[in-house]
């Protein structure tokens, strides 16, 4: 499959393999079936820089989830390209610190 950075073509070939799998008739759409495997993807991912893996396992790792993440926004019927652009409008407006010596950004609420 010849690697391309369109959008639509990248969703255009996770709903083609929803489709060749019948994800939708045979349960792999199914909300907490995919959260599970995001975990497992996470697990791997966590895996690979825990276990030093090298860089071409954690690629392969990322993409799976990222293959998952975009399968749920299928299963779900959302736009996932518009809930990233509003998403990173929301975050550029947020403040960083410095917690336990790592940078942390967030909607930090003052305890009074």
């Amino acid at each position: 499959m010849a690697a391309s950075d369109s959008w639509e073509e990248m969703m255009n070939a996770v709903q083609a393999f929803h489709d060749k799998h019948r994800f939708r008739e045979t349960g792999g759409e199914e909300m907490l079936y995919r959260v599970a495997l995001m975990a497992e993807e996470l697990g791997e991912i966590s895996s690979c820089v825990s276990k030093g893996k090298g860089r071409e396992a954690l690629a392969e790792e990322v993409a799976d989830l990222l293959i998952l993440v975009m399968g749920t926004a299928i299963a779900q019927d959302f736009d996932l390209n518009q809930a990233f652009w509003n998403k990173m409008e929301k975050l550029m407006q947020r403040q960083s610190r410095m917690i336990d010596g790592r940078i942390r950004v967030s909607e930090f609420r003052d305890m009074d």
